[in-house]
């Protein structure tokens, strides 16, 4: 092989590790919604040979419903774990601190939950408006 060939591979393997380099690194994230998303209160359960129960109260500037959504599926899921993010209005009363089981946090903040986002251990999402209004 002569040394014009050998460069030539040379060049197409740097300009293809560049390209996967900037690939993973310009990856859209969450920072990249318009939203604010400010992270507030978050538990986990420690188990860690079983489900992974993850549970989230998130501020936001205004009602993205689409953002929203959005946001929860960048969070993180472990398979057949559990995920739920909690929205609230970045003016309003949120809670600092949540808890696993059936009642996630204070009842006072229900009220002002404008959304919920979920990942069942199967991967399936659900996307609630208002999910404590009566």
């Amino acid at each position: 092989m002569g040394k014009k060939m050998k460069y030539i591979i040379l060049t197409l393997f740097l300009a293809l590790l560049l390209w996967m380099v900037a690939e993973a690194l310009l990856q859209p994230g969450a920072q990249d919604l318009k939203a604010g998303f400010q992270e507030l209160a978050f538990v986990r359960n420690e188990q860690n040979t079983g489900p992974v129960i993850r549970v989230y109260a998130v501020s936001v500037k205004d009602t993205l419903w689409g953002d929203m959504r959005q946001y929860g599926d960048y969070m993180p899921h472990t398979k057949y774990g559990h995920t739920t993010v909690y929205f609230f209005l970045d003016h309003q009363p949120a809670p600092t601190e949540l808890f696993l089981g059936q009642d996630p946090m204070d009842n006072q903040y229900k009220s002002y939950c404008i959304g919920s986002y979920e990942k069942n251990a199967m991967g399936q999402t659900t996307f609630s408006r208002y999910p404590f209004a009566q």
